[in-house]
């Protein structure tokens, strides 16, 4: 494994180690190698440098998952730019709202992906933040092509001294306004080192990109990449029916994308029962939001490998928590493995004193991993304890062994009659009624109890389902009848953010209006 932690040496190195290596390949069938990595990465740092970026310069840019991405990373990188990437699904308020916050000097962007007009949002933007004062930002429109220049012009490379940012991530915002998290290529290496390690990457690894390369997962696996010479299977926009067996024919070995497209992995290898569709799986790899540990045995069952290993992190703590092809299978059914990259994991109390094992409490991070802090500090003081433990907001236990548990977020318990009930224990046991395809559980206003618990359920393909047959469910698992759920709602799909998590502010929000 290469063991430098900078992202451009990174890139570097590896051209040198294995530059016909293949780094990625599209849906189209455009294949991108290492060493061609490079020399294209070179030849567009030339060109943007002719536009003013060098180091320290703020590039904001929203590419879909393309190749281009991926070149447009390292040439930043090899620039020293502090570059902040955009999910493709973010629109003008929140675009704007980045924009006024980062005030980048570039902004990149396709001019139209999935029928939406990227360019001319941009230019509302920057014509917005114009009329405000704001420092002037320049637009650069790709249509899967970067400007490109003699790279004989650019400087020597010059190693940054210390560990400057050279990352700003936002959060999804679901719940209030997206906060950027403040990264470096080490904080990024760190987390990246451990998924290297923890999942036995090597070269002759392929896994698919089917989520936003934007995102901080994506780009963290491109430094896994990196660090072992495995190839990445690219997909702009996942297909029910065509992207499965483009992955299986591509040789994918680790099926990624976080929960939610494990769930849509199996749903098609169920419906096409002859051979398997990943022949070469060695496991699915699970994350993003949280796994009915029921998942864990289907994999294993139908689609094949180790079954589904599991990614615990958040943008401002990525890869903190990861599971091992070799953990038993109970510890990849019920937990999402244990610290990893160099991270510390605690569960504290509501006093925030530390728990037993076991206990449940809030899931607190520390570790290289660890962002350095948001983009507005103000946010700073109430992300991390005095220890310096990183506050992440979700529920969940450690168990003598380290492995970690999580059991819902802080703010998703459901307090009804003045009892605490964990949406996430009725979630895995709604998922396991053979006529649900997915579910989620949200406490809805209820002028008796305080709360009431409502279940919002995708069937079954052809299955018919009311309230009775759903309580008569948990009844017949054993929950507590305090527990079962008081609503159904069924809905043909879960609304989730770019990450995959369930968007349940969505869904109270819907159905407290029709309520009102």
């Amino acid at each position: 494994m290469i063991d430098a932690r900078a992202f451009w040496p990174l890139v570097a190195a590896r051209a040198h180690a294995t530059p016909d290596g293949l780094c990625a390949v599209d849906e189209c069938g455009a294949q991108l190698t290492f060493g061609e990595l490079r020399a294209r990465a070179e030849r567009v740092a030339a060109a943007l440098a002719a536009r003013s970026v060098g180091s320290d310069v703020r590039v904001s840019w929203q590419l879909p998952t393309w190749i281009e991405s991926l070149v447009l990373v390292a040439a930043l990188a090899r620039l020293g730019a502090v570059q902040n990437p955009l999910l493709p699904i973010y629109r003008e308020r929140e675009i704007g709202f980045i924009a006024r916050q980062v005030r980048p000097k570039l902004l990149v962007v396709p001019r139209e992906f999935r029928g939406f007009d990227h360019a001319s949002l941009a230019q509302r933007v920057l014509a917005g933040i114009a009329r405000e004062g704001g420092a002037p930002c320049e637009l650069l429109v790709c249509d899967r092509a970067l400007p490109e220049a003699d790279p004989a012009a650019l400087p020597a490379f010059a190693p940054a001294r210390g560990e400057p940012v050279r990352w700003i991530f936002y959060t999804s915002g679901t719940t209030a306004d997206p906060k950027g998290a403040l990264h470096s290529d080490e904080t990024l290496a760190a987390g990246s080192r451990g998924v290297a390690e923890r999942f036995e990457f090597g070269p002759a690894d392929r896994y698919p990109i089917v989520f936003p390369f934007t995102h901080i997962g994506g780009i963290g696996m491109l430094v896994v990449q990196l660090f072992t010479g495995a190839g990445a299977i690219l997909v702009e926009q996942y297909d029910d029916e065509k992207t499965p067996p483009l992955l299986g024919a591509h040789g994918v070995t680790l099926a990624a994308g976080g929960t939610p497209l494990v769930m849509r992995y199996l749903r098609y290898q169920r419906r096409h029962p002859g051979a398997r569709v990943f022949p070469l799986l060695r496991a699915a790899i699970g994350g993003a939001a949280p796994k009915p540990p029921l998942l864990h045995r289907e994999v294993k069952a139908e689609l094949g490998g180790a079954g589904v290993l599991s990614v615990y992190g958040l943008t401002e703590a990525p890869f903190a928590a990861l599971s091992s092809p070799r953990d038993s299978d109970s510890a990849l059914a019920h937990s999402e493995g244990r610290a990893a990259g160099g991270a510390e994991l605690r569960i504290a109390g509501g006093d925030g004193r530390v728990c037993a094992p076991d206990a449940e409490g809030e899931i607190r991070v520390r570790g290289p991993q660890i962002c350095r802090g948001y983009l507005d500090a103000k946010l700073d003081a109430d992300a991390f304890d005095a220890d310096g433990f990183f506050r992440t907001g979700d529920l969940g236990s450690l168990d003598a062994h380290g492995f970690l548990r999580v059991t819902g977020r802080l703010k998703e318990i459901i307090i009804r009659n003045g009892e605490n009930i964990s949406a996430k224990e009725i979630e895995d046991l709604l998922y396991a009624h053979p006529q649900i395809a997915d579910a989620a559980v949200i406490g809805l206003p209820d002028p008796r109890t305080g709360e009431r618990c409502c279940a919002v359920v995708v069937p079954a393909s052809g299955a018919a389902l009311d309230l009775a047959e759903i309580v008569r469910h948990c009844a017949a698992a054993g929950l507590a009848r305090q527990k079962f759920p008081e609503q159904l709602e069924l809905v043909d799909a879960l609304p989730r953010n770019a990450s995959g998590k369930v968007q349940k502010h969505e869904l109270r929000r819907s159905l407290e209006a029709m309520t009102t």
